[in-house]
């Protein structure tokens, strides 16, 4: 395991124990090191790391507090960050659904139910840009096993659940730190409804591989800034 990975590995640790909790100052660099039995330098990579991702919060000539984030979420983003340094297998995950959703939108839109369609429109309905990070990922969850099931093949419904719930984490993660994800995100859901509504197969193939590779893209370029 890396060092910087095993320090935010502690980190984690002393949230989950309670030791840091939401709001809480970080010891000094040099204290919390020793603590740790951490080099310094190592310990800065792993804050700035958690900076990124919102778990902590670096303020300048003050120091470095944990957020207000919920326990879950701040766990939930750590347990990633680590998984990312050290597996790229999520990136693979991504290039796959890439392939498989946009084939199962274009299934869906010629042979969606009129019912499907409208619970379609209600799982976006019910999401907006106030709705909290593990709501978005639940809606998000809805909304492609929707499709899946509109598309008529169980096969590929069930490889698709399979793949869409392993990349969990790389959706929280985003929510958590890219820039209107929530609103982006549910305007990217809202136009490929459109597109089904139409029966519009090839658009909402199109829609769909840019909805999945915006997210892929994100997290190379994440990935890359550690």
């Amino acid at each position: 395991m890396a060092v910087t990975d095993e320090a935010i590995i502690r980190i984690k640790e002393m949230l989950l124990s309670g030791e840091l909790k939401a709001g809480d100052r970080l010891p000094p660099e040099k204290e919390l090191s020793e603590r740790l039995g951490l080099s310094r330098s190592s310990l800065r990579e792993a804050v700035k790391a958690l900076d990124l991702i919102r778990v902590l919060d670096v303020r300048r000539g003050d120091g470095t507090y944990v957020t207000s984030l919920e326990p879950q979420l701040l766990t939930e983003a750590i347990a990633f960050v680590v998984d990312l340094h050290q597996d790229s297998s999520v990136l693979e995950l991504f290039e796959v659904r890439r392939i498989l959703e946009p084939a199962s939108a274009a299934m869906a839109a010629v042979r969606i139910l009129p019912e499907q369609l409208t619970a379609l429109r209600e799982s976006v309905k019910a999401a907006n840009e106030e709705t909290a990070v593990e709501s978005l990922v639940a809606h998000d969850l809805e909304f492609h096993g929707l499709i899946a099931v509109a598309g008529g093949n169980n096969y590929l419904c069930s490889l698709l659940d399979g793949l869409s719930s392993s990349t969990v984490r790389a959706r929280v993660w985003r929510g958590l730190t890219q820039e209107k994800a929530v609103e982006r995100t549910l305007a990217e859901h809202l136009a490929i409804v459109d597109a089904l509504e139409r029966q519009d197969a090839e658009l909402a193939k199109a829609l769909m591989v840019v909805h999945i590779s915006g997210i892929e893209e994100w997290l190379r370029r994440a990935s890359e800034s550690f």
